[in-house]
């Protein structure tokens, strides 16, 4: 089966060395060229590709645009990012908008093929030059939402909640903290309204899930 690629690139003698190692390879076909992101639309919606090759800084609309582009038409498109810089901002995005690949331009032709065997079996594939800066992106992005899911408690209700969470009754956690059952029962429900929740179970489950014993004050 030969698979069909469109190459984006807003250097033309990128793309014409991308088509000429493609020729190499009877199961690649080269079937569109653009030269930014509404050439590359227009182009998919025409010549109906398996694989774009996309340059992730084009002229004008970003290849993250392209990217969103063409897969909002023919979401079975896979696309395989290409970037000069292993430390690129856009990264992230290309990964979120839906790219299969994402890979340096300095990449040999032979890893290149690769990685395009790899995505034509559906496979994803990032280079190993950018992996660590994802990892990276991914642990912060998941510390900065556990950071906004306690955003809105005070310092006393968070380690209020804690008690909740190791199942301790309000009269056990108003002796344990030194406050009336009163004050602690004033508090759960102010901690349940926050958090937009409706049980002490609720609560418990949620502080579980964001990890609440990383986000109790140290005094």
């Amino acid at each position: 089966m030969t698979l069909r690629v469109m190459l984006v690139d807003d250097h033309e003698l990128v793309r014409i060395g991308l088509k000429t190692l493609l020729s190499r390879y009877p199961a690649y076909e080269v079937v569109a060229e653009a030269a930014d992101a509404a050439e590359a639309a227009v182009k998919v919606h025409r010549y109906h590709p398996d694989i774009v090759i996309m340059d992730i800084r084009l002229g004008g609309r970003s290849g993250i645009d392209a990217t969103r582009d063409i897969l909002a038409q023919r979401p079975e498109t896979r696309v395989v990012m290409l970037t000069s810089y292993p430390e690129d901002e856009l990264l992230f995005e290309a990964i979120v908008v839906g790219a299969s690949a994402y890979v340096l331009k300095h990449i040999g032709s032979g890893e290149l093929i690769h990685v395009l065997e790899a995505v034509g079996r559906g496979e994803s594939v990032l280079d190993p030059a950018v992996t660590q800066k994802v990892f990276h992106k991914l642990r912060e992005s998941a510390r900065q939402s556990e950071d906004a899911a306690f955003a809105a408690l005070t310092d006393q209700e968070l380690r209020i909640l804690a008690l909740i969470t190791d199942g301790k009754t309000n009269k056990e956690i108003a002796a344990e903290i030194f406050l009336s059952e009163r004050t602690v029962r004033n508090y759960v429900s102010s901690i349940l309204e926050k958090l937009n929740l409706s049980s002490r179970a609720e609560a418990a489950a949620y502080a579980v899930r964001h990890h609440i014993e990383d986000h109790l004050p140290t005094s």
